[in-house]
C-alpha cells in the first residue's frame, strides 16, 4: 500500500530540517496530469512553495489547472484513473556531491532509484533527459563561462544540476512518471487462480489520481538521498562540525 510513504514523507522532513541549515530547500509540482501538461516556465523553490500547495493539483500553470479538474472529474464518472509527471527541484546544493568513477555512487542514479521507489511510478528523468535523446549535443550540453563576478558558470541547467553522475552547484531537477492507478472502479478481465477460468476483476474503491500527493513523497526521497550525500562528504559529529567542514570546501572551490 503506498500508505508505507507516510514514514518516507516524515523522515524527509527530519532531512529537509538538515538541508535547510546548510542553505538547500526543495519544493515540487505537477508538470502533467493525463493528458494535460503544464505550459513550461522558470521554476523556483520560492514559487513552489508559495504557489504550488495553494493549486488543488499542485500546478503553477493556472490554465492547466483547470484542464487538469476537468479531466479527473471525467475520469471520477467514467471509474476510471489518471497518472502524470511531478517534478522536484533543489536549490543550495553544493557542486561534488555523488561521484563520477564509483557507479553505486553516482547521486542522479541514487535520485532515480529513490523516485523509482515510490509506488506506480515508472520512470525516472534528471533534467532534460528524455527530450535530450531527440537532440544534437549543440543543441543540449550546458556552455561553461567564466565572468569576474560570477566566477564559473554554465549558460543553462538542461543536464539538471549532474555532469558525470556529480552535482554542479546548479539547482536539481527530477521528475517522476507516474502510472494510472490499477485499483479502478471500471473492472477490467483477470483469471480465478484455482479454476484458472476469466472473470472480471473485483472492484475497490480508489481515487482517480495521486500525482500531486506523489510529489510531496518524491521531495522527502529527494531530501534523503541528499542528506546522506551531505553527510557523506562532509561528516562530522554535529551540524556545527558538518557546517564548518562545507564552508571550507566552498572556500577552496570558489579559489578557482
Amino acid at each position: 500500500s503506498a500508505r508505507e510513504t507516510a514514514a518516507r514523507v516524515a523522515v524527509g522532513a527530519v532531512c529537509k530540517q538538515l538541508l535547510s541549515q546548510v542553505g538547500i530547500e526543495l519544493g515540487s509540482h505537477v508538470v502533467a496530469l493525463g493528458s494535460v501538461r503544464a505550459q513550461s516556465a522558470k521554476v523556483t523553490v520560492g514559487l513552489l512553495r508559495s504557489r504550488a500547495d495553494r493549486n488543488p493539483v499542485r500546478c503553477l500553470d493556472v490554465s492547466a489547472s483547470k484542464r487538469m479538474m476537468r479531466q479527473i472529474d471525467r475520469c471520477v464518472k467514467e471509474g476510471d484513473t489518471l497518472g502524470g509527471v511531478f517534478e522536484v527541484v533543489a536549490e543550495g546544493v553544493p557542486p561534488g556531491l555523488g561521484s563520477h568513477v564509483h557507479y553505486d555512487r553516482r547521486l542522479d542514479a541514487l535520485l532515480g532509484q529513490a523516485v523509482l521507489s515510490i509506488h506506480a511510478v515508472k520512470g525516472a528523468e534528471v533534467g532534460d533527459g528524455v527530450l535530450g535523446a531527440s537532440l544534437r549535443g549543440s543543441q543540449l550540453h550546458d556552455e561553461i563561462l567564466y565572468s569576474k563576478t560570477k566566477g564559473f558558470y554554465r549558460s543553462s541547467n538542461r543536464s539538471g544540476g549532474f555532469e558525470g553522475g556529480m552535482t554542479t552547484g546548479q539547482p536539481l531537477i527530477v521528475r517522476g512518471f507516474m502510472k494510472p492507478l490499477s485499483t479502478l472502479r471500471k473492472p477490467l478481465r483477470s483469471v480465478e487462480i484455482n479454476t484458472k477460468k476469466p472473470v472480471v476483476a473485483t472492484v475497490e474503491r480508489s481515487d482517480v489520481t495521486t500525482v500531486p500527493a506523489a510529489g510531496v513523497v518524491a521531495e522527502a526521497m529527494v531530501a534523503f538521498v541528499l542528506s546522506q550525500a551531505l553527510l557523506d562528504k562532509f561528516g562530522g559529529d554535529s551540524l556545527r562540525e558538518l557546517t564548518r567542514n562545507l564552508q571550507g570546501y566552498l572556500r577552496q572551490v570558489r579559489q578557482f
